[in-house]
């Protein structure tokens, strides 16, 4: 596979970057050597070999779900804030 400056241009302008000649240039080469690098590894012989789906042993750790009596009430815990509606805190609108 080999890197084009017109892929390089497309990438950019899909990612809303604007690059100068130099900076197109130096990722062009850059990616093509990346790109070459991995490509060494379509030379490897993986006839025999299993896949590997995870490399050490892993287990889900579960615990029942537990519910901690807290000593803080609902009101002291509302009092604590700036604003109050229909016992909910308020909080600025975020866009």
């Amino acid at each position: 596979m080999e890197i084009k400056r017109e892929d390089i241009l497309h990438l950019a302008n899909l990612s809303n970057f604007s690059l100068s000649e130099t900076e197109a240039e130096s990722l062009e080469k850059d990616l093509d050597g990346i790109i070459k690098y991995i490509s060494q590894l379509d030379e490897l012989d993986t006839e025999n070999v299993e896949p590997t789906y995870q490399v050490f042993e892993m287990e889900n750790v579960w615990r029942e779900d537990e519910i901690i009596k807290q000593d803080a009430s609902r009101e002291d815990l509302l009092g604590l804030s700036k604003e109050v509606i229909d016992h909910q805190i308020k909080v600025p609108k975020v866009l």
